[in-house]
């Protein structure tokens, strides 16, 4: 994962500050930071996707908990600083797939997009068109999912927001800090990408 040169995230120690019974940060005089309740508005906002798009990426709701957590620390231990980037959102994401990166290097696994929304998906096909062939469904799917997490970064995390976690195209812009037309480019060049790899005409991979 890179992260943006002119918008670095610090990784910080978070033990820096004290927390009061909340895990809000409180200042050496002991008052709660009042910033904080800007961050409770942005977490309530956000906490969801992070938590799915995490548990795409580490395979387990427990594991994806954990990284959404550690990035929620060092968001709010340096609440202020985060306000002040040009893109809330875009700092945040950042910051959470840093998480995810770390996470994924300390476990020594692979990102595991396959056994996770390929899984789902293809299970829901499954139930969809029961005279289908099972195996075939599910060996599409695998090589869908496969073929998707060989994307670059920005083209992968597109098609991850948008298609596994169907997220709309405003939103998708505004975690990547980019414009709608830009996400729709990074779509046509990904799908461009994936009929390449599955040997299938571009129309196909639409849907």
């Amino acid at each position: 994962m890179h992260v943006d040169p002119e918008h670095p995230v610090v990784r910080v120690s978070h033990g820096a500050l004290g927390v009061d019974d909340r895990g809000l940060p409180v200042s050496p005089d002991g008052t709660v930071h009042r910033l904080a309740l800007t961050f409770d508005a942005f977490d309530a906002r956000h906490h969801t996707l992070w938590l799915r798009y995490a548990h795409t990426q580490v395979g387990s709701r427990g594991a994806a908990e954990t990284v959404v957590d550690t990035t929620c620390a060092r968001l709010l231990e340096h609440w202020p600083h985060v306000l002040a980037q040009e893109s809330v959102a875009r700092y945040a994401w950042a910051l959470l797939k840093e998480e995810v990166a770390w996470w994924l290097d300390d476990h020594d696994r692979e990102p595991a997009l396959i056994g996770t929304a390929a899984f789902h998906a293809a299970v829901r096909k499954l139930l969809d068109h029961e005279k289908r062939d099972q195996f075939d469904v599910l060996q599409r799917e695998m090589r869908l999912y496969g073929a998707i997490s060989r994307l670059p970064e920005r083209q992968y995390d597109v098609v991850v927001l948008r298609y596994v976690l169907q997220v709309p195209d405003e939103e998708v812009a505004e975690y990547m800090g980019i414009e709608v037309a830009t996400v729709r480019s990074h779509v046509r060049h990904a799908r461009r990408r994936l009929a390449k790899h599955l040997d299938v005409r571009e129309t196909e991979t639409e849907e």
